[in-house]
């Protein structure tokens, strides 16, 4: 379900950017166009304004007129020009070529709208001539003014803009706090793994505390020194002289009681040493 939202979300905001993008595009296109002498690549948008030519277009169509050469038009062709026509000097008419005559000297073309089939009463110079008609965009007049309006403008352009940017922010906010959790989650686990090893050190102080008891307790009696032992009293007599087997026989016994009394001590000091060294590995820690 949530993989199908994250989805949806995101068509609906590619969506709305390309229709924001499109419409900003549009009214920059029209703005700059439409009732200017402005073209763009040759073409150029006029909005339609009666039915004079019901049968190709409508009012409140936008059309779009191509600049041309007007010796290569022909009748049957529908031409875009400016009306030398006292009534409504100046504006601008589509309308279809009727023939081809001349004005003045000048070459011209008589025109008529198709709803009628009357000729308009003044014809069209070559010099008047402001392109051919190409295709229409139907209502897209209408959206024009509407779009030119108050109304328009905030209902088109500012809403869809005021909305993406609200769903950029929440997705924003979503990553905030999806990185706030990962971290969280982290830094549980240093803690427990922390825990774990503080737990492990201490049962590892434990261990050598206990090897540390049972040596104490296995460890055999100190013996006192040979020297320290009490001579016996020589006889009166002279005694023989020790033969050297027997010297060295005496003297292997006390070797050996002083090799058993000396390991007892350097196994403490070491198992000290380790005990110390988790102590500072416990510090180190916290």
């Amino acid at each position: 379900m949530k993989k199908a939202l994250s989805i949806a979300g995101k068509i609906l905001t590619i969506l709305i950017a390309v229709f924001s993008v499109g419409v900003m595009i549009f009214t920059i296109v029209s703005v700059n166009t439409i009732g200017k002498d402005a073209a763009l690549f040759g073409y150029k948008p006029y909005i339609v304004t009666s039915n004079s030519m019901q049968d190709t277009f409508q009012a409140g169509d936008l059309t779009v007129s191509k600049q041309v050469d007007p010796a290569t038009l022909e009748p049957g062709d529908i031409v875009t020009f400016r009306s030398i026509d006292p009534v409504n000097y100046g504006q601008v008419v589509t309308h279809k070529i009727k023939s081809i005559t001349t004005y003045e000297g000048e070459p011209a073309f008589v025109t008529y709208g198709t709803t009628t089939g009357v000729e308009d009463a003044y014809p069209v110079p070559f010099s008047q001539v402001l392109g051919q008609y190409q295709f229409r965009l139907p209502g897209m007049g209408n959206f024009f003014y509407f779009l030119k309006s108050t109304a328009g403008y905030v209902t088109v352009i500012l809403l869809p803009f005021l909305l993406l940017i609200i769903l950029q922010a929440v997705k924003f906010f979503k990553l905030v706090g999806q990185y706030k959790e990962e971290q969280r989650a982290e830094l549980n686990t240093e803690r427990a793994q922390l825990q774990a090893e503080r737990e492990e050190t201490e049962r590892m102080k434990q261990e050598l505390e206990r090897l540390r008891a049972q040596l104490g307790e296995n460890a055999p009696p100190k013996t006192e020194p040979e020297a320290s032992k009490a001579q016996p009293e020589a006889p009166m007599t002279e005694p023989e002289a020790p033969k050297p087997q027997e010297a060295s026989s005496q003297e292997k016994p006390k070797a050996e009681t002083q090799t058993a009394q000396e390991p007892s001590q350097p196994e403490e000091e070491s198992i000290d040493d380790i005990i110390r060294w988790i102590n500072e590995m416990e510090r180190d820690g916290q």
